[in-house]
């Protein structure tokens, strides 16, 4: 259990606990080795007690240590102490991109795309180390105070991909690629797939795909189309939409093929934003998800049951006909066999012609007739089976029969329009794996818990539908799962507020996944559904969804642009919008221009917002103007100015600044004059001005006669700097 005031490696004193997440504490922590604060990033218990995860952390976070880069959280290093793991990161003051999309509602495309490149920037220094984040989301990318971007967690989302998708460990599933969704292999493409999701809320203010549970969620990243940023943002230019299009392909092999492709369309779109010059491939012809239509499957279907039929009759037709093929072997016939087809594309139409041409030979033609006839059979039967045989392929890699390396899904069963799946046998296997199984195979597993002796936490005791059962897609399958022997029994939140349903769950030890959702009579922040249903058994460290009400679903409207129109403009322009003035302030502007108008506005220009939604603005003062300081004593006039100067004259000063205004006026005899602190001077520089009188007494000359004295005016400007305020 780390503690505040704790040391950890004998050189991190933890001062404070600066954030939470599902995985992972985070502090903030002192390093007197080199003198630095720090951030130290805590494994929770459950993961520090997996041996596997702990593993692949350590080998990831290692990795990670390596990465250096502006736009990357740098890690410094990683240690375990009494069972404790950890890892040490530079200590970056400022929020996520996640806090800052939600404080502004949306992002300007500038910004957006800026933004973009620079996360972009990171995640290829990483690729190029051979380093794959997995986990791109606005919750793993922070904005400084200073206005960099930096990118985080890399090393610990690849040692999470051992869990599934639905753990909040794994952070949010809207984020994910559908090959990761699949539980496939993920490359550096499925980060551009994520940056794409990214991308497209801080445009939009919103993810593209949700839904009820994560599990749901990640099938619409499987099989639903990408919607259009511009039905959201219609100011959106189509190049940064074709970017988000492009790095949202279901196909990897469609999508970017490295982060320097797509910096360098990122960096386009900034200087020619209208031009249409994104290549992306046309859903319409090149769709990710693709079925086999109804005529096709029935062919492929008869093709299949008479193959051994064909065999039989070709092995006939060979021993009959050897002798007399051997004789003719030499006769100029040709045989063609024309085949369109697509490889991977297995809902074209395969048309097999088989054409038979002779030579102009017409007694040949009724030598070799009868014979060639026979051959003409023979190898027609041969092409058909070999077609048929290349259908099936085509057919089993699309539904994934045949995708080498993959676990096997079998090949669906057609009864009717539907389609079906067999449904695979599932007991005493772990329930990750089971339900990256049944979401290959277009089933929705449901996860309900009860205490067991028999099997272990975590391994599934059995299922709604038994192995070998045929199962429309889309269905769902209960799978009962082992909370141990000592299951925690999940409680009643519905009704409670956000935070009371938090704490709540958090004292069972439940870990807790968030949606949201309109509900009209349960008022905005309160729970409107848990899944699991309070009551049931759940393990110990298992994740419940709450959903919470955003209150009634009221109209939505655009917000109005503000900038550069005064008070009663901007307040004109909200009323007709349907909204209302908020607070008004002001600040300092550099831009000249701006100096009495609106400089800022709470909700970026054409974000949606709840109709009645106050907005703050900001009322431009112009420019910061620097004012700077004059402090310290005023010494007397030194011999290098005045040689005749004599101490007890009597002096005018003054300090003026260079603008002319006048900042101090005294009269001395005697030197230095006490401290000075004038403030708010607005000149840099300026001068001491000395002013008096030098006076010689009667002196008595050489010969005895009287010399009279001397008076002179004296005036010495002394220039001096000014300190900075």
């Amino acid at each position: 259990m780390v503690k505040i005031g704790m040391i950890i490696g004998e050189r991190y004193e933890i001062i404070e606990k600066i954030g939470t997440g599902g995985m992972s504490d985070v502090y903030k922590a002192k390093d007197y080795k080199l003198n630095r604060f720090v951030a130290v990033k805590v494994l929770k218990q459950e993961f520090s007690e997996n041996a596997n995860f702990v593993s692949k952390f350590r080998i990831e976070a290692q990795a990670a240590a390596g990465l250096m880069h502006p736009s990357i959280v740098n890690v410094y290093d990683v240690g375990e102490e009494n069972g404790i793991y950890y890892f040490v990161m530079e200590l970056v003051e400022g929020i996520t991109l996640k806090k800052y999309i939600e404080k502004k509602a949306r992002l300007s495309v500038k910004e957006a795309v800026s933004i973009a490149i620079q996360v972009s920037m990171g995640i290829e220094a990483a690729h190029n180390n051979h380093i794959i984040h997995r986990d791109i989301k606005p919750q793993n990318i922070i904005i400084s105070k200073e206005g960099k971007v930096k990118v985080t967690d890399f090393g610990i989302a690849k040692a999470a991909t051992s869990n599934t998708i639905t753990s909040n460990v794994m952070g949010s599933v809207h984020y994910t690629s559908p090959e990761q969704a699949r539980g496939g292999y993920s490359d550096e493409k499925s980060d551009i797939y994520s940056l794409g999701i990214t991308m497209f809320e801080m445009l939009t203010g919103r993810v593209p795909f949700n839904g009820e549970t994560t599990v749901a969620i990640a099938i619409k990243h499987i099989q639903e189309e990408m919607p259009s940023p511009r039905e959201f943002v219609p100011e959106i230019p189509i190049s940064v939409e074709q970017i988000v299009f492009k790095c949202c392909q279901k196909s990897p092999d469609r999508r970017y093929q490295s982060m320097s492709e797509l910096i360098t369309d990122l960096k386009r779109s900034l200087m020619t934003p209208d031009e249409d010059f994104v290549k992306v491939v046309n859903s319409e012809e090149e769709g990710s998800t693709k079925m086999i239509s109804d005529s096709d499957m029935a062919r492929i279907k008869k093709q299949s049951k008479t193959r051994d039929a064909m065999d039989e009759a070709l092995h006939l037709r060979q021993e009959k006909d050897v002798k007399r093929d051997a004789q003719r072997s030499a006769a100029k016939k040709r045989y063609v066999v024309e085949e369109e087809e697509e490889a991977e594309d297995p809902e074209e139409e395969y048309e097999y012609e088989y054409e038979y041409e002779t030579d102009e030979d017409d007694e040949e033609e009724d030598n070799y007739g009868s014979g060639m006839e026979k051959i003409t059979t023979v190898l027609a039967v041969i092409a058909a089976v070999l077609i048929g045989c290349i259908v099936v392929f085509l057919v089993g890699r699309a539904v994934g029969v045949f995708d080498f390396g993959k676990e096997k899904v079998p090949a669906e069963e057609e009864q009717g329009e539907k389609k079906y799946v067999e449904m695979i046998s599932v007991e005493g296997q772990n329930v990750d794996d089971v339900k990256v199984a049944l979401l290959n195979l277009g089933l929705t597993p449901e996860i309900e818990y009860q205490e067991s002796t028999q099997y272990e936490q975590g391994i599934v005791i059995s299922a709604s539908v038994k192995p070998g059962t045929m199962i429309e897609e889309g269905e769902n399958v209960v799978l009962t799962v082992s909370a141990g022997s000592e299951g925690v029994e999940v409680p009643d939140v519905v009704g409670m507020t956000e935070a009371e349903a938090v704490a709540e769950l958090g004292k069972k030890g439940i870990i807790v996944n968030k949606t949201e959702g309109y509900d009209e009579y349960i008022k905005a922040g309160d729970i409107i559904t848990q899944s699991p249903k309070a009551g049931e058994k759940i393990a110990p460290g298992s994740a419940v969804t709450i959903t919470i009400s955003l209150g009634k679903d009221i109209e939505k409207v655009r917000v109005p642009d503000l900038m550069g129109r005064d008070e009663e403009e901007a307040m004109a322009l909200l009323v007709e919008a349907g909204l209302q003035l908020g607070v008004v302030s002001t600040v300092n502007n550099e831009n000249v221009d701006l100096t009495g108008l609106v400089c800022y506005q709470s909700y970026s220009v054409g974000a949606y917002v709840d109709a009645g939604t106050s907005v703050d603005i900001s009322i431009s003062l112009g420019p910061i103007q620097a004012t700077y300081k004059f402090t310290g004593e005023i010494s007397a006039p030194t011999v290098e100015e005045d040689p005749n100067y004599r101490s007890g004259t009597l002096v005018t000063v003054t300090v003026m600044a260079d603008d002319g205004t006048q900042l101090l006026s005294t009269q001395s005899a005697a030197f230095p004059i006490q401290q000075q602190n004038i403030t708010g001077i607005k000149s840099s520089t300026g001068y001491i001005l000395y002013q008096y009188v030098n006076t010689t007494g009667d002196m008595i000359a050489e010969d005895g006669s009287t010399v009279a004295g001397s008076s002179e005016t004296k005036e010495i400007r002394r220039p001096i700097t000014f300190t900075p305020e």
